[in-house]
């Protein structure tokens, strides 16, 4: 979805659909304003405005999903997604307004933490067992299997 239709949604669905109230993403753009190249410039013209690389940094850390699908959904190559998202990264990282103290400055303030929070999700790991590959799954199931007739 690019930025002129998102928009004229509600700010609930912009919500939904970015991870960013429509005040805070503004607030991003105005950051990246000096950062990212935008049309005016010299040289060769962006195909994406300031509003459409944030999204498209957004879509990718948001969702988790590969350069080549992004790309596909926004019909641009894999090495612009990247080179989108690499130039979003590094300005905001570089922009005073974007930066959390560091540890050094939390352990100086004098206060503790209080409680530890892990995001962690435990999937099972698929592996074909040895013997499954040396014997043949029949065989495990406790069905014999019927040697040639011998001529």
């Amino acid at each position: 979805m690019n930025y002129s239709r998102l928009q004229t949604v509600p700010s609930r669905d912009f919500r939904r659909y970015c991870g960013l109230t429509p005040r805070v993403f503004h607030q991003l753009v105005s950051i990246l304003v000096d950062d990212l190249p935008h049309s005016g410039q010299r040289g060769g013209q962006p195909r994406f405005g300031i509003e459409e690389q944030l999204l498209i940094a957004l879509e990718y850390w948001r969702e988790y999903c590969t350069y080549f699908h992004l790309a596909q959904s926004w019909q641009i190559s894999e090495a612009t997604i990247c080179r989108i998202v690499r130039r979003v990264e590094d300005a905001l990282k570089a922009s005073a307004q974007c930066q959390l103290p560091g540890k050094t400055r939390l352990s100086k303030a004098g206060s503790e933490l209080s409680m530890v929070l892990a995001d962690v999700m435990e999937l099972p790991i698929e592996r074909t067992c040895l013997t499954t590959m040396i014997m043949g799954s029949s065989q495990l199931l406790g069905k014999q299997v019927a040697s040639p007739p011998s001529a």
